[in-house]
């Protein structure tokens, strides 16, 4: 065999094996861009799956103090409307008057909670708010890990000399996330 021949066997044995170890790198590379993107889609769905029943506490635990809220103004408004005298103190004026008491300070009690003034839904909200904070913190982890994966896979594919072997393997850029249009804007918070 002559020595070019061997020298160009060399080379195109060269040049298969890079093609082949290109290859397989996008690929794993690619493997990684999709594990990822699935990782991503799980912590959306993290969120869907558990903001749903987090709303749903919060909520029953603000109709209950609400409920208790009412149940308190409306104690407090029989408990002053009964004004005794001294001529007015027979057993069933002083039994009226002390259910009333009584009414009032249970409704109160169901009100208060340990760490009087706080409201067992204020303190819904603020675990909520760290829940779902928690929940956005990850969304964002998992999408900057994403564009990490993407970045490397499209570093790949058009660097030279891969960029040369990604078009006949078919290899695209693929896309990663961007900011929505108007998120460098605060949001406005509006209650009803």
């Amino acid at each position: 065999m002559k020595r070019s021949t061997i020298i160009l066997l060399a080379v195109v044995g060269l040049v298969v094996l890079y093609a082949i170890s290109l290859f397989n790198g996008v690929k794993k590379a690619e493997v990684a861009v999709n594990q990822q993107w699935a990782q991503v889609q799980v912590a959306y769905q993290a969120r869907a799956d558990k903001s749903k029943n987090l709303v749903e506490i919060v909520k029953g635990a603000a109709n209950y103090e609400s409920q208790t809220l009412k149940d308190v103004v409306e104690a407090r408004s029989k408990a002053i409307s009964i004004n005794l005298t001294g001529d007015d103190l027979t057993p069933e004026k002083i039994a009226q008057f002390e259910q009333a008491q009584a009414n009032l300070g249970g409704a109160i009690g169901r009100l208060l909670v340990e760490n009087y003034p706080t409201l067992q839904a204020v303190q819904s909200f603020r675990d909520f708010q760290t829940q779902y904070e928690g929940m956005e913190n990850r969304i964002a982890r998992e999408r900057a890990l994403f564009n990490d994966a993407v970045a490397n896979y499209n570093g790949r594919i058009v660097t030279f000399p891969g960029n040369l072997f990604a078009g006949i393997f078919g290899f695209k850029e693929k896309t990663g996330f961007t900011s929505t249009p108007g998120s460098e804007n605060a949001p406005d918070i509006k209650f009803p």
